[in-house]
């Protein structure tokens, strides 16, 4: 019978080797690579198409749930399952919208882990310890969407993900950086990046460019800083 191959997306090198322990004492799951980086995560889940992605948020480069979102538009049937310290409703609706399987926070029994890489490698969805399938899982997204989706009467975009330019003004301005200093490193104009922050404070529902960068932070969305920096 052929293994479940899996590959390990975290960039703390101890927490995956008790990941790749763990796995590999199951005689039906195997551990195909291991990678450290979000872009690089990327460019070989492509490459290799692995069952299962076991996916940390906070990664140098691009984060987890960029990298899920991309791959899930090139490589759909490779499961993603989240793991991540950062634990709480609204990062598993962003996790599962954004494409994963299945969300877990880091302190997961190894039991349960297991258990979710064999479901999500048959196509299932694991939320809350429920099994579900793709009718379900878009029902639940539905409930949850429909929980927050007016605000004062008015239509709440909370939910609704950033783009790839937004998570990267996110992370110059989390650095302190002005408008002025940001548009002149991504050689934009001033204009843009402003309209740029209008469309993220909107969507995540906060009131300043200081709060944004505390939610996206706070959740492993971006780092202050890269290790080779």
């Amino acid at each position: 019978m052929a293994k479940t191959s899996v590959m390990l997306v975290d960039d703390h090198p101890l927490f995956r080797q008790g990941l790749r322990r763990v796995i590999e004492t199951e005689d039906d799951l195997e551990v195909i690579i291991e990678v450290a980086d979000g872009e690089e995560a990327l460019r070989l889940a492509r490459q290799l198409t692995p069952d299962v992605v076991l996916m940390d948020i906070n990664l140098p480069h691009m984060n987890g749930l960029q990298v899920t979102r991309e791959l899930k538009q090139t490589a759909p049937e490779v499961a993603v399952i989240v793991l991540t310290s950062y634990h709480d409703d609204e990062q598993i609706f962003h996790s599962i919208r954004a494409g994963a399987a299945a969300y877990f926070p880091k302190d997961v029994t190894p039991r349960r882990l297991i258990e979710a890489i064999r479901q999500v490698a048959k196509g299932n969805y694991v939320i809350d310890d429920e099994v579900l399938d793709k009718p379900e899982v878009a029902n639940w997204l539905l409930q949850q969407f429909d929980q927050v989706a007016y605000v004062d009467g008015l239509p709440n975009e909370m939910f609704a993900p950033l783009s790839p330019r937004e998570m990267e003004i996110l992370q110059h301005i989390a650095r302190g950086q002005s408008n002025k200093e940001v548009a002149y490193e991504l050689g934009i104009s001033r204009q843009t990046v402003k309209n740029h922050m209008t469309s993220i404070l909107r969507k995540l529902a906060v009131n300043d460019r200081t709060q944004a960068a505390l939610y996206a932070v706070r959740r492993g969305w971006i780092r202050l800083y890269d290790e080779e920096e």
